[in-house]
């Protein structure tokens, strides 16, 4: 068997992958008790003293470079910046490491870098440390930029996307399936009278608005596989069920129209400026009220709730449900 697309592309043959070959052949997974590689979560933790260092890692080799509405620099600043904040933790820094390929234009780097500082900037992060490869042009397509990310959680308080409760509220920051839609539109060169582009951004002012409140339960940011892949995720890891409202949870008209045309469930497709949670249910209209004064919160929804079972569930405006499965993969791939 070989390495293939679906592989890095999230949802089950990805995660087969990971359980598979990779984490059969780590010993040592966790630090100091803290939360390890086992957990699968967007990042892990070490705890030291009274605090507790939340550290994530990701590679971005997204395609094309430069989309509508960012580049990769911005995704891969925003991508690690974002799995530090769903684990309820303060974002203080990013590394940054470069592949890139020979014969690369230097002006499109440096808009990259820019985007990449402009984004840290909006919450304060630090680019504190990086390297940069240079590889052969046959080797490569194009760049491919690491980065590592370093929050900082009270010790005790870090959020697991592992920990819905019966009972709770499912809130999503915004509109799903704007990124990967986007950037399918932008590849096959669709031509819509529409402003649609990626959602990618910063999410910690969402998730400390959140946080302010009180009562989040879980977090998750939803990208590769979509919403359906982080809900299924985490009703699987907190062994319950979820009931979702199709008619309250928010997608464009372009996306759906998008959709339409491909044949791809928005729900299945990358999203990389929002945040799923699980909130208790006396507080999940204060942080839904919180989240939409964030700029990037405007459209939040309370989207459904957590019983009991072990299926996620879509109830449509007509009264029927469906199961939501995890996707196999991401149908949009080389996203993120």
């Amino acid at each position: 068997m070989k390495i293939g697309m679906a592989h890095g592309a999230g949802g089950e043959v990805m995660t087969d992958l990971i359980s598979e070959t990779i984490l059969k052949n780590i010993t040592k997974k966790s630090v100091n008790g803290g939360i390890g590689l086992d957990a699968l979560d967007d990042g892990a933790t070490i705890p030291l003293g009274d605090s507790e260092i939340v550290i994530t890692t990701d590679g971005h080799t997204i395609n094309p470079l430069f989309f509508p509405g960012g580049n990769i620099g911005r995704i891969s600043a925003a991508g690690t910046i974002n799995d530090v904040s769903v684990m309820g933790a303060k974002p203080l820094a990013i590394t940054n490491s470069m592949i890139i390929k020979e014969g690369f234009n230097i002006d499109d780097l440096d808009k990259i870098i820019k985007s990449m500082n402009e984004t840290c900037e909006e919450v304060d992060v630090g680019i504190i440390t990086g390297d940069t490869k240079v590889m052969e042009q046959d080797k490569l397509d194009g760049l491919v930029i690491v980065t590592s990310g370093i929050g900082i959680v009270e010790k005790g308080k870090a959020i697991k996307d592992s920990s819905l409760e019966i009972g709770d509220k499912i809130i999503v920051s915004g509109s799903v399936g704007d990124h990967g839609m986007s950037l399918m539109a932008f590849r096959e060169g669709f031509e819509f009278e529409t402003d649609l582009k990626s959602d990618v951004a910063p999410v910690w002012g969402i998730v400390s608005k959140s946080l302010d409140v009180g009562g989040v339960t879980a977090m998750k940011d939803p990208t590769r596989g979509g919403l359906a892949n982080a809900i299924n995720e985490m009703a699987k890891k907190s062994g319950v069920g979820v009931l979702l409202q199709d008619d309250l949870i928010p997608v464009k008209e372009e996306v759906k129209t998008i959709s339409d045309m491909l044949g791809i469930d928005p729900y299945d497709v990358a999203n990389e400026g929002k945040v799923l949670m699980g909130v208790k249910s006396d507080l999940a209209d204060e942080v839904l009220k919180a989240i939409k004064k964030d700029r990037y919160g405007y459209d939040s929804e309370i989207i459904g709730e957590v019983i009991e079972g072990s299926m996620v569930l879509v109830e449509t405006p007509v009264g029927g449900t469906r199961i939501l499965e995890a996707p196999i993969a991401d149908p949009v791939p080389r996203v993120c």
